[in-house]
């Protein structure tokens, strides 16, 4: 985990819990956060020639999944939602309202001794992402961002006859 108070690009939607994403596409739930990130992914792959595990297409639905709808629960809301495909993998970064980095942020991958509802989204990430980083935004807000490792797919079987 990395912490800073560096500043980060912010693309801001019309509320508290609204985002714009490149190419005018609104980003309102965790959903459709999943469904932008790869769509993304898949295209620029797709224009590589390659295409992308299916695992850690999983991998990245749930770390997008667990960012968001922290933002959204914890954070004031979705202030900004940024995908973006490196030669490692996918880098998230997840913009909310809130000047407060989460604790579990700060500890890194551990689970909860105790169960009480929550808790295990921190450690998900940090086990499924390969870097990630906590920084407030000057304007107000934090980042958390996150680099999703990708593999290509495996060339299927040839087919025997």
């Amino acid at each position: 985990m990395h912490l800073t108070d560096g500043t980060a690009p912010l693309r801001a939607g019309g509320g508290p819990r609204d985002a714009w994403v490149p190419g005018g596409a609104r980003v309102t739930t965790a959903a459709a956060a999943r469904a932008h990130a790869e769509t993304t992914v898949r295209a620029h792959r797709a224009s590589e020639g390659r295409t992308p595990h299916p695992r850690d297409m999983i991998d990245l639905s749930l770390v997008v999944s667990e960012l968001v709808t922290n933002a959204i629960r914890h954070g004031g809301g979705l202030a900004g939602f940024d995908v973006l495909t490196t030669r490692d993998g996918v880098r998230i970064a997840v913009h909310d309202h809130s000047d407060v980095i989460p604790e579990a942020a700060l500890g890194g991958a551990d689970l909860p001794r105790t169960h009480h509802g929550s808790g295990y989204g921190w450690p998900l990430v940090s086990r499924l992402a390969r870097e990630t980083e906590a920084r407030r935004r000057p304007g107000g807000g934090k980042t958390i961002a996150a680099l999703v490792p990708l593999r290509d797919a495996p060339a299927p079987a040839a087919e025997e006859h």
